[in-house]
């Protein structure tokens, strides 16, 4: 009789779903989703209608004077550019430092694995004052630099080294966990072919933390573009030269021009939209060719 209970219940369709069931350790997809699409709501969704309802009370000749007047587009070319070149220097030198960390040995490598994760928890207005007070004409860097003609605070170029600052730890600690990941033996079987280091890197390790590149690079770029706390101190915000967009926003609010702010924040919003669908479309796009030469 057993035997006959236990061969109807195994029979029953629905004996698998309530084993499922009870393997599962979240609740149900129904709460589940419900509560996904709630803290999306009030933390993403509200936010950005807002910012749009805001701006529809424009029309389009005022919406089109506000983001393209010639002092909001030198600010776009700054930003934008600074970011962009912020983000090529970090992929290349968090590239390097990840691999230390990762492939040698030397005396105070936890230290500068720690020294990473500074920007992290660094305040951004802390950062900016002091690079400010390194790199201006009498700090201790910019002392020796500005007889020679070098001057970095105050300018644009001060702007990049400040977004280098902030974004290094992305790209850092989104390729040292692939690194770590990595398949030595790989490795070992190309050098024992008779491959040289360069044909190595290029043709076993790059393809493996390539999409890791791409992701550090896009995070990086996206920080730097809304950064605003350690640009402003070392900026010197003139219009035209060295005002980041950020700060224009920033001085819309402050003359109540809420309307100009939210225009100029929208055009911001779709411009970092756009270039990170593109990143991720060339992450999607990289990690196919890799799985299929796999």
């Amino acid at each position: 009789m057993s035997a006959l209970f236990a061969s109807s219940a195994s029979l029953s369709p629905r004996a698998p779903a309530l084993k499922r069931a009870s393997r599962r350790v979240l609740p149900g997809f129904n709460l589940t989703l419900g509560y996904t699409v709630l803290y999306l709501s009030l933390i993403v969704l509200i936010p950005i209608s807002a910012l749009l309802f805001k701006t529809f009370t424009l029309t389009w000749e005022q919406f089109w004077l506000a983001v393209t007047s010639p002092r909001v587009l030198a600010s776009y070319r700054l930003t934008f550019g600074a970011s962009l070149i912020a983000a090529l220097v970090n992929l290349v030198f968090g590239l390097l430092l990840a691999w230390v960390l990762v492939r040698y040995r030397f005396p105070g490598k936890k230290l500068v694995d720690a020294l990473v994760d500074l920007p992290f928890a660094l305040p951004t207005a802390v950062a900016g004052i002091s690079l400010t007070a390194l790199l201006a004409g009498n700090g201790w860097i910019g002392q020796y630099l500005e007889p020679l003609g070098i001057k970095l605070a105050f300018t644009p170029a001060g702007i990049v080294i400040a977004l280098i600052f902030i974004g290094l730890p992305f790209v850092v600690r989104t390729v040292q966990p692939v690194l770590e990941d990595a398949e030595k033996e790989l490795e070992e079987a190309a050098m024992s072919l008779g491959a040289t280091r360069l044909q190595i890197f290029t043709r076993v390790i790059f393809p493996h933390i390539a999409p890791a590149l791409l992701t550090g690079f896009a995070m990086a770029f996206a920080r730097a573009i809304g950064e605003y706390g350690s640009v402003i101190f070392i900026a010197g915000n003139m219009p035209m030269i060295s005002e980041i967009t950020p700060l224009i926003i920033i001085g819309k609010l402050e003359q109540y021009d809420y309307a100009g702010a939210t225009a100029v924040a929208v055009v911001m919003l779709v411009m970092s939209f756009v270039l990170l669908l593109v990143i991720n479309a060339l992450q999607a796009w990289q990690r196919r060719n890799t799985g299929a030469a796999a």
